[in-house]
Order: C-alpha cells, then sequence, then structure tokens
C-alpha cells in the first residue's frame, strides 16, 4: 500500500511530483512493486502532461506512453508525473509555471535539468526510479548533480511513442535510480538493451576548451585509475563548446516550429527559441556539417576503442539564485550527437559535499557491457552517497 500522504509530505519542500495517481498499484513481473516517477512530458493516462508549458497545463493523457506501458506490465507502480524545465529546454529546473526544483543534497540549489523533478525525486527517495528525458544531457546531467545514476538508451533503442519531443532526432527516454542494479532493471524494461560485452581499452574526453572544477576534475581522475586499462586521449577537432551550440541550434529551431501553435511560453523560453530560426543558411550549414562529423567521430571511437570516459558536468550543483553555466551540457551533448548509449555515476563531492559524475559511452548492443564498466567504477569508488536527512 503507496502512504501517499507521507510521500506528499516529503515532496514539499523538493517540489519533485507535481501530479499524483492515487489509485495507482502494481503488479507482477520484473518490476513488481517497484515505485516509478514519470517526467511531465511522457503520457501517463489520467494524468497531466505537459511538458512544463503553461499552454497545455490542462490536457490530460488519454493513454499510456510505450515506456510507461512497458514498465506497468513489468508489475511497477506509477505513482504519478514529475516536474521539469518548461519544453525540456535547459538545465537547471527553474520552471516558471510550476515552480522551481530543489536539489535533495542542499535545499536551494538545482537538481540540474531538464528531468530535474525525476533526479530529484529519486535522490530523495519519493520513488525508486524514475523516467526522464535527454536530448542533450537531460538525464545525465540531473543524475550527477543529485548523486544517484542515470541511462540513456541508444537512439531508435527506446521507443518516443506519447513523448511531447524537445528534439526527435535528439531525444531519448532513460531511467534514474539510486543504484545500478536497480537502473539496469529499469533500463532492460524500457529499451533494447544488448548483451555485448566491450572490448579495448576505452578512450578519454576531458578538456576541450572546457575548464573542470576541481572536485569533478579530482573525481574524474579517481574513476580514470579505477579502470586502469591505458585510456588514451582523444579529440573531437571542435571546441566541446562549439559542438553544444550547434546542438543547442537543432534544438532551437525543432522546437520553435514544434511549439508554434502554444501560448503563454514564458519569456526565456520565447527567447530561446529565436536563436535557431535566426541562425543565416551558411551558418546553420556549418551546425548541421559539425554534427555530422562529430557524430561519425564519436561512433569511430567507441569501434575501435570500446568506450568513451568523460565527466558528466563540468561543475557541481548550483544556487537557484545563479544563472546556470552554458558548460553544463557541454560533454553530455556527445552521446545524443552521435545517437550512442550512455551512463552517469556518482564519483565524488565537493569540499561541502555536493556530488559530482562521471559518464561511460559505448555502441549499440553493447549495453550489458556498458553496465559491466560501471559497476568496476562505482565498487572502486563507492562514490554514491545518499542526501542528508531533511532538517540536517
Amino acid at each position: 500500500m503507496i502512504d501517499f500522504p507521507a510521500l506528499q509530505r516529503a515532496n514539499a519542500p523538493l517540489n519533485a511530483f507535481l501530479d499524483w495517481d492515487l489509485n495507482a498499484t502494481g503488479g507482477t513481473g520484473a518490476l513488481a512493486a517497484v515505485t516509478v516517477g514519470v517526467k511531465a512530458n511522457i503520457a501517463v493516462k489520467g494524468l497531466p502532461f505537459h511538458a512544463g508549458l503553461a499552454g497545455l497545463q490542462d490536457r490530460i493523457a488519454e493513454r499510456d506512453a510505450e515506456v510507461v506501458s512497458r514498465l506497468r506490465a513489468a508489475g511497477a507502480v506509477i505513482l504519478g508525473t514529475l516536474n521539469m524545465e518548461e519544453a525540456a529546454l535547459g538545465s537547471k529546473t527553474d520552471n516558471p509555471h510550476f515552480g522551481p526544483v530543489q536539489n535533495p543534497h542542499r535545499i536551494g540549489f538545482s537538481p540540474g535539468g531538464s528531468s530535474g523533478g525525476s533526479g530529484a525525486a529519486v535522490a530523495a527517495g519519493l520513488c525508486d526510479v524514475a523516467l526522464g528525458t535527454d536530448t542533450m544531457g537531460s538525464v545525465r546531467i540531473p543524475a550527477a548533480h543529485c548523486g544517484v545514476y542515470g541511462f540513456k538508451p541508444a537512439t531508435g533503442r527506446v521507443s518516443q511513442d506519447g513523448l511531447e519531443p524537445a528534439d526527435s532526432a535528439l531525444d531519448a527516454i532513460g531511467p534514474l535510480a539510486r543504484d545500478l542494479d536497480m537502473l539496469e532493471r529499469a533500463a532492460r524494461v524500457i529499451s533494447d538493451f544488448g548483451e555485448g560485452t566491450i572490448q579495448g581499452g576505452g578512450a578519454i574526453i576531458a578538456g576541450h576548451g572546457v575548464t573542470l572544477t576541481q572536485p569533478v576534475a579530482r573525481a574524474f581522475d579517481a574513476a580514470c585509475d579505477v579502470l586502469g586499462r591505458g585510456l588514451a586521449q582523444t579529440s573531437l577537432g571542435y571546441p566541446n563548446a562549439r559542438i553544444r551550440f550547434a546542438g543547442f541550434i537543432q534544438v532551437s529551431r525543432f522546437l520553435a516550429h514544434h511549439l508554434s501553435g502554444v501560448s503563454d511560453l514564458s519569456p526565456h523560453l520565447a527567447k530561446l527559441l529565436t536563436y535557431g530560426p535566426a541562425r543565416s543558411a551558411a551558418d546553420w550549414a556549418e551546425d548541421q556539417q559539425i554534427l555530422t562529423m562529430v557524430r561519425k567521430k564519436m561512433q569511430d571511437i567507441v569501434t575501435r576503442r570500446g568506450f568513451l570516459i568523460m565527466p558528466t558536468v563540468p561543475s557541481p550543483a548550483f544556487d537557484h539564485a545563479d544563472r546556470e553555466p552554458a558548460t553544463q551540457a557541454d560533454f553530455t551533448c556527445l552521446a545524443n550527437i552521435a545517437g550512442l548509449p550512455a551512463l552517469s555515476l556518482p564519483a565524488g563531492r565537493t569540499d561541502d559535499g555536493m556530488p559530482v559524475g562521471v559518464q561511460l559511452v559505448c555502441r549499440p548492443g553493447d549495453e550489458a557491457g556498458l553496465f559491466a564498466l560501471a559497476r568496476q567504477i562505482d565498487e572502486g569508488l563507492g562514490a554514491y552517497r545518499a542526501p542528508p536527512p531533511r532538517g540536517e
């Protein structure tokens, strides 16, 4: 029996869950009795399906998204829907219509985004698993900032049925959880999960014009030391910031068209949606050339070297009062552009206790090998820490 009053009390300071299914029950199967929260841009029958947009706040999902149907069929309990960035564009989760989500490790700080409600709900123990969506890193960034585990499936290996998209070419629905076993159980249910093992010594992408804070650099070095495989430094040929900006332009163009009939966009979102359409033909062609070349380079690297290891986010979670750093998706966007599976896991903490993460990327079909590498790092670092009890 789900104690919804207790969940609602625990959720109140975080604002992670927005709507609840008070009649939720589970069944039998691989995820029997596992509780799940679902980002509000993924359809859950009978609940609001608004993607963080005021203009869609009265829309009620008439049916479940395919991933939600798969979870129900596996016995999971779908508790309700989760707060997120407006239209899934951003990495802070301070929604102008539904309010900010708080990081369970420190109230007043961002949980990351755009799946901030998903990261916060899992970290705080409000649910066992949360579904997020990842267009440029929006599952893995909250995973890093909230100190949990997050998985982005490869392009085409998880259904987009029932998803309000940010960019159909980059989007992937993915799970977050507090341990790798639960994360893998959910990933196997919602996505096509390959059993391949990873061969090769691996490669590193760190730097490329991105400055890492000292705690992130320290944690990343420690994760590389655990693997001890003679990791090779590699380059993509462009600064990460330029690659990320090209990806942002693509998303801006897609959403500007997709949301053209939606009312009540915030001034911030409306401004973001002007960048893509305003791009000149020559600059847009250059953006697409960069994305194509990076896609091929990333795919070649994981084919030759087996996997990539990168920081998840260059810096830890930040105060909601601060402007969100532009660099947050500089590493995470690469897996989306290349269509590759990627996993973020806790790798360390700042001196004042905020979590930081590291991510692994591999070829589609090698998901089992990806999780095996993640377990090696997880066992070597032991970096997962639950948030402090409320009031501390």
